[in-house]
């Protein structure tokens, strides 16, 4: 079966596939079927038998009579309840990465760090089978998880996407051409050492994009990309996502939303030899010392860390999910 078969299998619940259960609170709970087991609750016992062969969007009633909707999760969801090595990109920043820096079917993207690949199957999605994904991870565990979330989601190890071990900046011009990359994105701790390789392998016209926690890496590479003369101004931006509680009457905001979880910023890579026209601005503070510096080396800027039991569990979890869904595919077949 060819890559460009599709991502989600319709018709009836077969074993392998994801399942998102949805209580009579709203709880969900996310499963892999597999013949014979059970999903537990404090609210009963679920058989994945009673789900298997059922129409997407059913509902099934448990040993107890409490009834739970079943459906095949959207990449959204999927993502918010996949194993995570590492945090991810949460879907209102990825959606944003793939307007801001205009992902295109056929593209050819370069990626750096991978962490759970919550981003990866943005990109993957958004170039399809034309196009080619270059993802560059320092952690083979991170790597590991990465390719299991893959895996189980398209049911496959897509063939036009490659994960490289190793430092970007040394890895890079080993595996890109020069001036043969449609996009970058980097979601790293300090995107500003990797501007180099990544400026060689970009395309004229060809866009970074760089995804920072804090107001200190957003000022750096910002500076960074404008010190270096081979792009366009960088621009800036946040996303916020408020819902609402919308119930007759009663028409609120979401007493919760998801505020800030990271900075986006793009530019366009110049053709060689352009000097880009100066813009005409108001003075500002554009000076900074070594201590300035210090305060953005990685170490001072902090990286979450998972324990190795945790990771150790996640990588399992990931495995146990794609082999399911490898299984689901290859008997389909």
């Amino acid at each position: 079966m060819s890559d460009d078969r599709i991502e989600h299998s319709s018709g009836p619940f077969r074993a392998g596939d994801r399942v998102q259960l949805t209580g009579p609170k709203g709880r969900l709970n996310t499963i892999t079927l597999e013949p014979g087991k059970l999903f537990h609750s404090h609210r009963g016992i679920l058989s994945h038998d009673d789900v298997i062969g059922l129409p997407d969007g059913s509902v099934v009633t448990n040993n107890v009579g409490i009834e739970h909707l079943a459906l095949r999760p959207l990449l959204n969801d999927f993502v918010m309840s996949m194993p995570r090595g590492a945090a991810i990109i949460y879907p209102k920043d990825a959606a944003q990465i793939l307007a801001q820096a205009d992902i295109f079917p056929g593209a050819r993207v370069v990626e750096a760090g991978v962490g759970s690949g919550a981003l990866c199957l943005w990109l993957l999605r958004a170039i399809g089978p034309a196009g080619r994904l270059l993802s560059f991870e320092r952690r083979e565990e991170f790597a590991d998880v990465a390719r299991d979330n893959v895996a189980t989601f398209f049911g496959h190890d897509p063939t036009n996407w490659s994960i490289t071990i190793g430092d970007l900046t040394q890895a890079l011009p080993e595996v890109a051409e020069p001036h043969s990359v449609d996009r970058v994105v980097l979601d790293m701790l300090a995107p500003w050492e990797c501007l180099e390789p990544v400026s060689n392998a970009l395309k004229p016209g060809g866009v970074l994009l760089c995804y920072v926690a804090t107001v200190t890496q957003l000022s750096r590479v910002a500076e960074a990309i404008r010190g270096s003369g081979l792009y366009t101004n960088p621009d800036s931006s946040e996303t916020m996502v408020r819902g609402w509680h919308v119930e007759g009457l009663a028409v609120r905001p979401d007493h919760r939303m998801i505020g800030h979880t990271g900075f986006l910023i793009t530019a366009r890579r110049l053709a060689p030899g352009t000097v880009l026209p100066e813009l005409k601005r108001r003075p500002s503070k554009t000076d900074f010392d070594d201590a300035d510096f210090d305060a953005w080396t990685p170490g001072a800027l902090g990286e979450r860390t998972v324990s190795p039991k945790s990771l150790r569990k996640r990588v399992r979890e990931a495995g146990t999910s794609a082999a399911l869904s490898k299984a689901r595919d290859t008997s389909a077949e």
